[in-house]
């Protein structure tokens, strides 16, 4: 029964989530909201999608890209180098995004009769990124559930694994990772040094998957 939307970035992670549960996805939703990456990422959601045969919106934020701040949006500092964790990618958090996009999602499901809204957050997100922590799905799929009437709740089934446990579905599934992207700095290539490039490669490996990807 298609009864979800999903969040989708066109990333590593959603886009597993994609294929994974693509017989209960009956849409997905991108945000363009002025991020470095975002024109890397919604290639990649749009390709996919078409070749799923599932409906496909994208939404404009800009204005987070012209009032908030953040390393991770245009016109913000550089993305930091090295290691994928708390201290080095603090400065990459755009505030509440998942709280934004996932009210609008909520909307979008309601309007659409649909039961849930899939969200690829995942473990190694919980100490950088506080919408994506446990503590705040839950409230937030309570706050949902209690805002429409159809109860809608938020599904993140990857919530509690690693993004090698994610690597691994995609692998099981076949997919081809080289069709998604993952670099905060959005150039031409993925750039290899900063944390999502490194925490890109190293889930890759650990799942067994030789990493596809061309890095600067």
């Amino acid at each position: 029964m298609k009864d979800c939307l999903l969040v989708l970035s066109g990333g590593l992670d959603s886009t597993t989530m994609l294929y994974e549960y693509q017989e209960r996805i009956a849409m997905a939703v991108s945000f363009h909201y002025g991020s470095k990456h975002n024109d890397k990422e919604l290639y990649f959601a749009r390709l996919h999608c078409e070749r799923l045969h599932i409906p496909h919106r994208v939404i404009s934020l800009d204005f987070i890209g012209k009032y908030f701040q953040s390393s991770l949006l245009i016109g913000g500092e550089e993305i930091p180098e090295g290691n994928y964790d708390d201290e080095n990618m603090k400065s990459t958090v755009v505030p509440f995004r998942n709280g934004i996009m996932l009210a609008i999602a909520a909307g979008l499901a309601e309007s659409n009769e649909l039961q849930y809204v899939m969200l690829a957050n995942h473990s190694g997100d919980h100490a950088i990124y506080p919408d994506c922590r446990p503590e705040f799905i839950d409230a937030m799929s309570q706050a949902i559930s209690n805002g429409t009437y159809k109860n809608i709740q938020i599904l993140a089934p990857y919530t509690h694994i690693t993004k090698a446990d994610i690597c691994r579905h995609g692998k099981e599934l076949g997919l081809d990772y080289a069709e998604t992207w993952s670099c905060y700095k959005g150039g031409e290539k993925h750039c290899g040094k900063c944390g999502t490039c490194t925490e890109r490669h190293d889930a890759l490996t650990e799942a067994g998957i030789i990493d596809p990807t061309i890095y600067e």
